[in-house]
């Protein structure tokens, strides 16, 4: 898996350091808060990005979750979760980003 931060992503962390340390300790607290696996955590938060509709979100979840060793399987059962309860097109949405991104990172 290659390192990957969005461009966007860069430039806020450069323009606000503080910001960007006060909202990465936000996310440390949050993933410590609970007895969920560190896998099962990132599963999590890629439904809530597929929820959400968030296309940077849905690529950067899958991109940590095949850093920490999740399947292509694990990954996309995840999304088609997603459908009876946000609708077909955007789940098919979300299955198409995070397509892209197995196929960027070698796994299709």
């Amino acid at each position: 898996m290659t390192d990957y931060l969005p461009e966007i992503y860069q430039h806020f962390s450069s323009r606000f350091p503080a910001v960007k340390e006060a909202f990465d300790s936000l996310g440390a607290a949050e993933h410590g808060a609970g007895p969920l696996g560190e896998k099962e955590r990132r599963l999590v938060k890629l439904g809530i990005a597929v929820g959400a509709e968030s296309e940077g979100a849905v690529r950067s979840h899958v991109r940590k979750l095949l850093g920490i060793g999740a399947s292509q399987e694990e990954i996309l059962h995840t999304i088609v979760l997603a459908l009876t309860t946000i609708g077909f097109p955007a789940t098919s949405a979300a299955l198409g980003w995070a397509e892209e991104v197995l196929t960027e990172e070698g796994r299709r």
